[in-house]
């Protein structure tokens, strides 16, 4: 039995994460559990699984949890989350947003097994989070589908899978991209794929909420139908396995079956299919390099149907271009474009600026990029408060017209 801290355990990803833990109770003992605002949520959590500590965003929920849970510490704070994060063998981060990386980086320096579902954190800072791969004993299994399918595929050429069960193998890093030709990252199209512009323009709300296949968190879920999330995941893509832009490409697949793939350069192509579950996912980072026992995805193969692909749209998603962009710049360009989203959506879902207006909120703050390097987390963070403050601004701007 491993001891596990799940940082965001009433998010989508959390919630998935525990019914995991569910089904295999005899492999996990909950040692911490986070979450943000929502203290109902946590201390039904808490109560099921008895970790060591809980933490809460906001100090004033400790004195009534305290008295809720006895035997169990409550903390609150940003250094109470980093304490968490390294207190289990296996940490979770499903925090949103660019708030993640500390626990990122908590869980790699303490030499952690990292199951990463907070992308944001490799986004905005790349070369920190590599810094902290090296630590004797750090692992980063990421969660997101897309990822997760790219890691299965990789592991025809994996020293680590060759070795097997071998413990003493680094898992994270020794990965074989030499003969891959290219990684293709599959994306749904999201609920406004074959749209026209003047439906585009219309978007709600509620429209942009309704994901066709995934059932995810708000932000996550707009990026999506910007198909932001995708090109947060090229990069992501290129952070993880080092392989250059030039090589990963993104296909939409409505069906979101194949979750994505790796083409060798003798010409064979290596998918990962199953059903839309993202309960497959958590396990295979919790479980790596054995598997679960419980089929999560399995696939009906008697009523799957026809698979379909089809180039994505990038004049009417811009974002995902965008992503290329800031990916290639480097430094601390994919820092502002993170940031400036997360305004944008939060902005949107606040109904303060259109759905097509959060691509030019993005690109106003991307030009501003001065090549500042993201060689330390105080630059990171400067170039986060920055870009938050332009695209404000930005916003604010946008409302008033």
């Amino acid at each position: 039995m491993k001891s596990l801290s799940l940082l965001g355990s009433t998010g989508s990803i959390g919630i998935q994460t525990l019914e995991v833990l569910r089904a295999e109770p005899e492999s996990w003992d909950v040692v911490a559990l986070g979450v943000g605002r929502s203290a109902s949520k946590l201390l039904e959590q808490a109560r099921e699984f008895q970790p060591q500590m809980v933490v809460v965003a906001d100090p004033e929920m400790v004195s009534e949890l305290q008295a809720d849970l006895p035997g169990i510490q409550v903390a609150s704070g940003s250094e109470a989350l980093v304490e968490a994060a390294a207190m289990g063998e296996v940490v979770v981060n499903a925090v949103v947003g660019f708030a993640g990386l500390p626990v990122t980086l908590a869980a790699l320096e303490a030499g952690r097994r990292l199951a990463l579902a907070n992308k944001e954190s490799l986004i905005a800072a790349g070369p920190l989070v590599q810094r902290a791969r090296q630590t004797f004993g750090a692992e980063l299994l990421p969660v997101d589908s897309e990822h997760c399918a790219i890691h299965q595929c990789l592991r025809a050429n994996s020293r680590a899978d060759i070795d097997h069960f071998n413990t003493d193998v680094n898992t994270d890093t020794d990965v074989n991209t030499e003969r891959v030709a290219r990684i293709v990252l599959t994306a749904s199209g999201g609920p406004f794929r074959g749209c026209t512009t003047e439906e585009l323009a219309t978007v709600t709300v509620q429209s942009a909420l309704s994901h066709p296949t995934w059932e995810m968190g708000a932000k996550i879920t707009v990026d999506s139908s910007t198909l932001m999330n995708k090109g947060l995941e090229v990069i992501e893509a290129n952070e993880l396995f080092g392989v250059d832009f030039e090589r990963i490409e993104v296909v939409v697949h409505p069906q979101s079956v194949v979750h994505s793939m790796v083409e060798y350069t003798d010409g064979a192509t290596v998918a990962q299919l199953s059903m839309p579950d993202m309960r497959l996912c958590i396990g295979y980072a919790l479980a790596y390099p054995d598997r679960i026992t419980t089929p999560f995805g399995q696939i009906n193969w008697q009523t799957l149907g026809r698979l379909e692909f089809e180039s994505p749209n990038t004049e009417l998603f811009p974002c995902l271009e965008l992503a290329y962009e800031a990916g290639r710049l480097g430094g601390t360009a994919p820092a502002l474009l993170n940031a400036a989203n997360e305004v944008a959506v939060q902005a949107f879902l606040d109904e303060q600026i259109r759905w097509m207006e959060i691509p030019h909120v993005l690109q106003d703050v991307l030009d501003s990029y001065d090549g500042t390097a993201a060689d330390s987390l105080g630059a990171v963070m400067q170039v986060d408060r920055q870009a938050r403050m332009q695209a404000e601004r930005i916003v604010t701007t946008m409302s008033a017209s």
